[in-house]
């Protein structure tokens, strides 16, 4: 079995207070997790309004299909939601319990 993980900065330069990102975050985080069948979650930064970190995690028999999951989930929130910016992704895959 094999575990993707990835960490997501955003920036959302539209966001002037705490309540305009949740309605970002909600918005972005259920969108994907629909989508692509990913855990999905805000993992650090919540107390900053323009800043998201999110965390997506995936898992796969095969960790080629787990790490394009995970690209593919970024590349939607990049081309889907035009008022967020990515700043940094990092994707990692590790193989568990073989």
């Amino acid at each position: 079995m094999h575990v993707g993980a990835c960490q997501m900065r955003l920036h959302l330069p539209e966001s002037h207070s705490l309540k305009d990102k949740r309605q970002v975050v909600k918005s972005v985080l259920a969108r994907v997790r629909e989508r692509f069948e990913v855990a999905a979650a805000e993992v650090d930064d919540q107390d900053v309004w323009q800043v998201a970190t999110l965390g997506l995690a995936y898992a796969s028999g095969d960790a080629g299909h787990a790490e394009d999951v995970l690209n593919h989930a970024a590349r939607y929130i990049e081309e889907s939601r035009p008022d967020v910016e990515i700043t940094d992704v990092r994707i990692e895959v590790q193989s568990v319990l073989d």
